[in-house]
């Protein structure tokens, strides 16, 4: 396929009498002539005409039957055209969700494509949310400046109000001889008191490791055991630096957030899965204003405060229904 221009062989759609030509590509270009000179037979009934119908012609059968079935222009052969689309302004579905990217498919790629390259974010903070596995841990650590001293730690509580008495007990009963409380390391059998009333963070230290070859083992094996105490988040404090968070899971650390693996069902407007919750993936949502609804308080029911069921809409269902209850309860006037 040619990359760098279009050529075409035998136009004889209307006034175009067997016309061959060559146009170059990512161009504007413009076609002058007089009147009837085959000016748009060109542009829309050949070239567009075309690349339209392949487009569609790529499509599934179900998105062809709103497109409708497009015939070939008559010309020879069209080399190095691309696919091109064009919607018309009418509404080809009654469903509000349904847009140009859904009846075109386009969106079912763009989903794709969303769901594999897409980097998520934390929604709360902004920061990036990634996962990663054990080896994936061990070589980024291993990248450290050799004999730097290292911590594994496991953060059982984050940021919790509490005297944590039974926290420190279980570490204790685990067989664990440091802790982090608040920033400070402590001996786990030395008289740990915290204030109920206060936030407070405990970290269990798994490991006290120095980077050199060879380490990788027991790497692994601390990082497991720091995993198997918190599901989701293990830091690593690299002594005279800033600190190493590591996560299996998709998960913000700072804010407690954890999300799935991306999937393509998380871009779809029309589906529970990733619509939005506030508009149910419309794009708006109803309300009612009260003072639509009654414009003039001074008015009874009966008398027509309800504007929607005034005398406007007498005989109907619902006026007769607010009709009823005004009078059996006493509050038409």
């Amino acid at each position: 396929m040619t990359k760098d221009k279009i050529i075409i062989r035998g136009a004889k759609a209307n006034n175009l009498k067997n016309v061959s030509l060559e146009l170059p590509r990512n161009k504007f270009i413009v076609f002058t002539g007089l009147s009837g000179s085959g000016k748009s037979s060109l542009a829309f009934d050949t070239i567009y005409a075309e690349g339209q119908r392949r487009y569609v012609e790529s499509l599934s059968s179900y998105a062809r039957q709103f497109l409708g079935q497009m015939d070939k222009p008559d010309v020879e052969y069209i080399e190095g055209l691309s696919p091109s689309i064009s919607i018309d302004q009418k509404t080809t579905s009654k469903n509000p969700r349904s847009t140009v990217g859904t009846v075109t498919e386009i969106y079912d790629y763009l989903r794709l494509l969303y769901a594999r390259i897409g980097t998520p974010y934390c929604p709360s903070c902004g920061r990036e949310i990634s996962s990663q596995t054990i080896d994936q841990m061990v070589d980024r650590l291993m990248e450290l400046e050799e004999r730097t001293k290292i911590q594994i730690l496991a953060p059982v509580v984050r940021g919790k109000k509490g005297s944590h008495v039974k926290v420190l007990d279980s570490i204790r009963k685990e067989g664990y001889v440091r802790v982090i409380v608040d920033g400070e390391i402590h001996e786990i059998s030395d008289d740990i008191k915290l204030d109920k009333n206060k936030n407070h963070t405990i970290e269990i230290v798994i490991d006290r490791i120095i980077i050199k070859e060879g380490i990788q083992g027991r790497l692994v094996d601390s990082l497991e055991a720091a995993f198997g105490l918190v599901d989701d988040l293990v830091i690593v404090d690299v002594i005279g630096e800033e600190r190493m968070t590591f996560s299996q899971k998709l998960s913000c650390p700072d804010c407690n957030i954890s999300m799935e693996e991306l999937e393509p069902r998380m871009f779809s407007f029309n589906n529970p899965f990733g619509m939005c919750q506030t508009c149910n993936g419309l794009g708006f949502h109803k309300n009612i204003d009260p003072e639509l609804i009654i414009p003039n308080k001074e008015l009874s029911i009966d008398e027509g405060g309800l504007a929607p069921y005034s005398s406007s809409a007498e005989g109907t269902y619902y006026y007769q229904i607010f009709k009823t209850l005004a009078k059996d309860n006493e509050i038409d006037r």
